[in-house]
């Protein structure tokens, strides 16, 4: 490994660099050939001021205002909370004026998947209970427990059993906005192409009452004989007689279910069928200068290829949206994009909070100082293609190219938003160590820095550090995240998935009260 400068300059007219590694007091930028030290000790991924800045000047990372000092920074002072905070950015919003196509392949790539009967592409083979409501979580995680590898070792092609349970299902308006958002999410999972079968169990009295949720989206078993798809799909526990019961019936009739969702077999599908969903999440100084661009990269080369790439939490793009307007296909998607900024500001106000509570206390210890310096940072997942449309919470994706979902911050009900829509792998990349899988899609975890890719290996699938530590490259990063997708579709174990992570991870958001 190559020694490095300590501090990274990432645009010109930036007024900070940041620390590659943990730099120490005295160390060395060099600004236009004159030195300039650090005054203190800058952790690594945090910033450090290269030229005096005055109270109220914008602090620029990234070519852009992150935030304001509050008091005067001199060259080599550490820039972060304590002398940091946030104000007007004044954005003036240009539509559809940065609309880069980019270039398609010579040769089309596929990937080994399932063909389901429907035409959709698959890069998993489960089944899956659905819980309408925590009152049959128990009942449901019983069912798919029941299904150890004595029982799976006769069904090789198939992945495993996932109980989809949580937290909600009753005490909201029966028909209303989050009882339908509920629905729009687990109807989602039920027809998600990585599900082969599934089962609805409810309790029978609740709000999200299971009838309620099988014809308001017409389910019906997909990918199994048309002779199984008419067996009932819905079992209460109240009609049952029980818990016990309900367990009982509920394994005899998975059992039922399991030679046809084994009678599948990996075959070449095009690229372009892959749907990407995109998160970060314990995300550090760091982020926005490795993963993340280097994610970017992958994301624009699947697209290049036809297919489909999400970049979701919409409270992590305010203060950066004024990039994607630009990209926008239409001035009616740049519209929607900016509608969502302002339902969230508005949500925010409700509860007496602030859209830009963010960062974490995690993503501060890692160098991020404002919500508009973690914005800036995390759209760049999203590469360079244009945006091609918004979508709401757990909405079916149809759209081909980048797109984004409107989704909390919070990664579990964010990746479960974008798996509802029909994402088929997920990309995870993390500057702290977020150990995450969600079932039934594979993510990928890609770490910002060596030393925390280094500490928990087994959790973390690829390193991009690698471009701080000068041994590669944020392209040639980014072509390495395409072809893990590619090889992971097509069946390569994550490390989430060698540790059986996934069961918990299932978070329906609900963003209106509870009665």
């Amino acid at each position: 490994m190559t020694e490095q400068p300590p501090f990274l300059c990432l645009d010109p007219s930036d007024n900070i660099v940041v620390a590659r590694r943990f730099a120490r007091e005295g160390d060395l930028f060099h600004s236009h050939g004159a030195p300039i030290a650090a005054s203190e000790r800058i952790d690594m991924g945090h910033k450090m001021a290269i030229r005096e800045i005055a109270q109220g000047e914008a602090i620029r990372k990234f070519g852009q205002p992150i935030g304001f000092a509050t008091k005067p920074i001199q060259p080599g002072q550490w820039v972060h909370t304590h002398n940091v905070g946030l104000g007007e950015l004044g954005h003036s919003y240009e539509f559809c004026t940065a609309i880069n196509e980019v270039p398609k392949p010579n040769t089309e790539r596929t990937f080994q998947g399932f063909r389901r009967a429907d035409g959709r592409a698959a890069t998993r083979n489960y089944l899956g209970i659905i819980s309408t409501v925590n009152c049959s979580a128990t009942s449901s995680k019983y069912i798919a427990n029941a299904f150890d590898e004595s029982i799976l070792a006769d069904y090789p092609n198939i992945d495993g059993v996932v109980a989809l349970a949580h937290q909600g299902g009753c005490a909201y308006e029966y028909g209303g906005t989050d009882h339908r958002l509920l629905a729009r999410t687990l109807a989602g999972f039920a027809e998600h192409a990585n599900i082969a079968a599934y089962l609805i169990v409810g309790l029978g009295c609740e709000t999200a009452q299971a009838s309620f949720l099988a014809e308001e989206h017409n389910l019906i078993q997909l990918n199994v004989s048309s002779e199984v798809a008419k067996k009932p799909l819905i079992m209460n526990i109240q009609d049952q007689g029980g818990v016990a019961k309900t367990v009982r019936r509920g394994v005899e009739a998975l059992k039922e279910l399991l030679p046809d969702a084994n009678n599948v077999q990996r075959v070449p599908i095009p690229v372009s069928e892959i749907i990407l969903g995109t998160e970060c999440g314990g995300s550090d100084g760091n982020s926005g200068v490795t993963a993340n661009p280097a994610l970017g990269i992958a994301s624009d080369l699947l697209v290049g290829h036809g297919g489909t790439s999400i970049l979701a939490e919409v409270p992590e793009i305010y203060g950066g949206e004024h990039l994607l307007t630009r990209r926008a296909i239409t001035k009616d998607v740049a519209d929607k994009l900016l509608e969502r900024i302002k339902w969230w500001e508005d949500y925010a106000k409700l509860f007496g909070a602030k859209i830009d509570n963010n960062p974490s206390v995690g993503n501060k210890k890692g160098g991020l100082t404002t919500i508009f310096e973690k914005s800036l940072g995390a759209i760049a997942k999203g590469g360079s293609s244009p945006l091609r449309a918004v979508y709401e919470f757990a909405e079916k994706v149809r759209e081909k190219g980048f797109v984004v979902m409107d989704t909390p911050g919070y990664d579990p009900p964010s990746v479960t938003g974008m798996i509802a829509g029909g994402a088929n792998v997920v990309v995870f990349t993390t500057g702290r160590g977020s150990c995450f899988g969600c079932k039934p899609v594979p993510t990928i975890k890609v770490a910002t820095n060596t030393p925390m890719y280094n500490r928990m290996i087994d959790d973390m699938d690829m390193n991009a550090g690698t471009i701080l530590d000068g041994d590669a490259t944020v392209e040639s990063v980014g072509e390495m995240i395409f072809e893990k997708i590619i090889s992971v579709a097509s069946g390569e174990q994550t490390k989430s998935e060698a540790q059986n992570i996934g069961d918990e991870e299932f978070c329906p958001w609900t963003p209106g009260p509870i009665f």
